[in-house]
Order: C-alpha cells, then sequence, then structure tokens
C-alpha cells in the first residue's frame, strides 16, 4: 500500500513540475510564438485574397456591347 502511494506522491510531482515548465516555456516565447501565428494567418489571408481575386475583377468589371445606339445630340448653348 506505501508503495502504491509513493508512486502516486511521484506522478503528482511530475506532472506539477512539467505543467510548471511548460507554463514558464510558453512565457519566454510567447513573442516568437505570437510572431509565427501572426505570419502563418498573413499569409493565408495573402493566399486567399490572390486567389479570390481575378474572379472578383472580372465580374465587377462590364463587357464591352456589340451595339450601341445612335449618338446622343447636346442643346447648343448660347453665349
Amino acid at each position: 500500500m506505501q508503495k502504491a502511494i509513493n508512486a502516486i506522491a511521484l506522478l503528482s510531482g511530475l506532472v506539477s513540475l512539467s505543467v510548471l515548465a511548460g507554463g514558464a516555456y510558453l512565457y519566454v516565447q510567447k513573442d516568437t510564438l505570437i510572431e509565427g501565428a501572426r505570419e502563418k494567418a498573413t499569409a493565408a489571408i495573402t493566399e486567399a485574397i490572390t486567389e479570390a481575386l481575378p474572379g472578383m475583377v472580372d465580374a465587377a468589371i462590364p463587357g464591352v456591347p456589340e451595339v450601341t445606339g445612335p449618338a446622343v445630340s447636346s442643346p447648343v448653348m448660347p453665349f
């Protein structure tokens, strides 16, 4: 029974140390991790916009008409 309690206590200590070490690592590396995530997000957004842009431009520009109407006369303005 004592061996089981000692094993549980040892595992509890190891878990506490690993949580502490993980938290310290994240605290020290937070700027690097944030910058890496920002670069990945920027690259993904840029890629998505680049892929969508040709379709958006083609849809926004109207086609050239095949036939036009007659010339529109303008009233003569006296000077």
